[in-house]
């Protein structure tokens, strides 16, 4: 049956599913980034561009990796880079293969930076993503994540 009032539509289950999952994202999404910028001194997004150049090691990422990775345009991406390397908390270089490409890499400030950052960011999900669930489901709840995660990347156009 489908959905023929306002009411109904308020109502539907799987409305109130996802509205109850955005609303908790957003609001953990403000607690989490408060707590990085009044603990460490970053954004949330500054945050997550440093583990995505982590990873990266000594090679470093190229600004268009860390676009596509945050769903950033290039300039939206250069620049949060920019205020990054005004920080301290990264350098750009061009790449020895291709001049043109910027390779992104952290510095010794960016690297204890993130895990100042990082220790302070378990600890707020701990509290406020984790405690708040009953223990035997923590770990299933994550995996549903993944998989709606993985879902939603799918189901994006591919970007150039």
């Amino acid at each position: 049956m489908g959905i023929t009032t306002a009411k109904e539509a308020a109502y539907d289950p799987r409305v109130l599913a996802f509205g109850r999952m955005m609303g908790a994202a957003n609001r953990l999404e403000y607690l989490l980034g408060r707590a990085l910028e009044a603990e460490c001194g970053i954004s949330h997004l500054m945050f997550e561009v440093l583990l995505i150049v982590g990873r990266s090691g000594a090679a470093g990422m190229s600004m268009r990796a860390i676009a596509q990775e945050q769903v950033l345009t290039t300039g939206g991406a250069t620049r949060l880079v920019d205020r990054m390397t005004t920080l301290g908390l990264v350098v750009r270089s061009s790449d020895s293969q291709d001049r043109r490409v910027q390779l992104v890499r952290l510095t010794a400030q960016g690297e204890e930076t993130t895990v100042r950052a990082a220790r302070v960011h378990v600890e707020n999900i701990q509290r406020l993503f984790l405690d708040p669930l009953p223990a035997d489901h923590r770990d299933r709840f994550a995996q549903d994540l993944r998989t709606l995660s993985h879902s939603a990347r799918d189901a994006l156009p591919k970007l150039r």
